[in-house]
């Protein structure tokens, strides 16, 4: 098998609050743990001045030389472009407490409105709960907090007596519930389904701009030489992924013609658009892009993961039963960490869900940094019995 000296990488990060420069301060620590674990040796470039979205090269080295830079054996250069979107983060949660409870409210009875929680719980049930989980327990705090503002007109007292309860039931809220809330990233959750309705429905022209720019932005990436291009993409940003590798294709189907492309989703969240009946354009991106003949997908997914469809399959659920179906590559957590390790984390869902794209224990199937910045090529991870590293 032919080892890749140099890739092109453009990885599209999940929900979260970092912008593409804390991406590849991640990227980092992650690379220095699975070099450790692996027995190679790395070095991340610093960040390029002046590239939008941030890009910085990896050089990946058999581990026989001092460093990446003199190593005798193989070598591999990666350009990574981090196409986050902590822009639209930034933008979805820049209004107060109330704003964003109530916008996430109203983001979830447009997802139950549009059929998009049945669907969850019709193929997997786990991610529905998933769903309801941040609203149910803020609607309850809601419910607490009117009990306790009421309670004096429940006790027979006089009406005078809740404007000591009304202030009571205030502080509760805010200084009980809401700190107590943030364990779970409940507002932060809220954003995140505030824009998933606007990736399914695409009726923002902030969010159709932003994607249009991104897409601009890729265009020159995928100019550059390169013996493989790797799309990866964690989370949400599988969906923001699929928008823009979809433009991309509607504006040249054969943009791709000659290259080597692998298309990875981790633990992806295509579907937690897609789901929604006005997702129609998203779905329709889906098939342009499993109908791509010189794009290879590889859908990873982890049964402990409960923030992902396991075992589902994208492409026919997105209503594309006659294209090819992304190649699914099923991981396992505990695989990649130390007992111990996993012990700490296996309660935190959202902790778990990153798991993906950090670095790991142990020599597993599965390992990000091989997958964008490794020897060989990307598709090996879709068979368990390829070696991950050569020799």
């Amino acid at each position: 098998m032919k080892l890749i000296e140099k890739r092109v990488v453009l990885h599209f990060p999940g929900f979260e609050p970092l912008d593409g420069v804390a991406h590849r301060a991640r990227y980092e620590r992650s690379a220095r743990q699975s070099a450790v674990v692996w027995g190679y040796s790395i070095a991340t470039g610093a960040v390029e001045e002046g590239t939008d979205p941030v890009s910085f090269e990896v050089t990946m080295g058999d581990g026989m030389g001092s460093d990446a830079g003199d190593s005798s054996g193989w070598q591999t250069k990666s350009r990574i472009h981090m196409v986050d979107h902590d822009t639209l983060v930034r933008r979805l949660r820049a209004g107060n407490t109330l704003s964003q409870i109530i916008a996430g409210f109203r983001s979830c009875a447009e997802i139950i409105l549009e059929g998009g929680m049945r669907r969850y719980f019709r193929h997997a049930w786990r991610f529905g709960l998933f769903f309801l989980f941040p609203f149910l327990l803020t609607a309850l705090a809601i419910a607490l907090t009117a009990q306790i503002a009421i309670l004096p007109y429940g006790l027979g007292f006089s009406p005078w007596h809740m404007l000591w309860s009304g202030p009571l039931a205030l502080c509760f809220f805010i200084f009980a519930f809401l700190p107590f809330s943030e364990r779970f990233h409940t507002l932060h959750l809220f954003a995140d389904w505030e824009m998933a309705v606007a990736l399914g429905r695409m009726d923002r022209t902030d969010f159709s701009g932003w994607l249009e720019d991104r897409a601009t932005a890729v265009r020159k990436a995928i100019d550059e030489e390169a013996d493989e291009y790797v799309i990866s993409s964690h989370s949400m940003g599988s969906s923001v992924a699929a928008h823009v590798i979809g433009i991309l294709l509607e504006r040249e189907p054969e943009i791709f013609k000659g290259k080597r492309v692998v298309f990875a989703t981790l633990g992806s969240a295509i579907l937690q658009c897609a789901l929604m009946s006005s997702a129609t354009l998203l779905r329709a991106r889906v098939g342009l892009i499993a109908r791509c003949p010189d794009i290879s997908w590889l859908d990873v997914q982890c049964l402990t993961d409960s923030i992902n469809f396991y075992k589902v399959p994208v492409v026919a659920v997105s209503g594309h039963a006659d294209a090819p179906q992304a190649k699914m590559i099923l991981i396992r957590v505990k695989q990649m960490l130390t007992r111990e390790h996993y012990r700490k984390i296996r309660k935190d869902q959202l902790r778990v869900h990153r798991q993906y794209v950090l670095g790991p224990d142990l020599q597993a199937p599965f390992d990000f940094t091989l997958l964008t910045s490794g020897p060989m090529p990307a598709s090996v991870f879709a068979d368990p019995d390829e070696k991950r590293i050569p020799g």
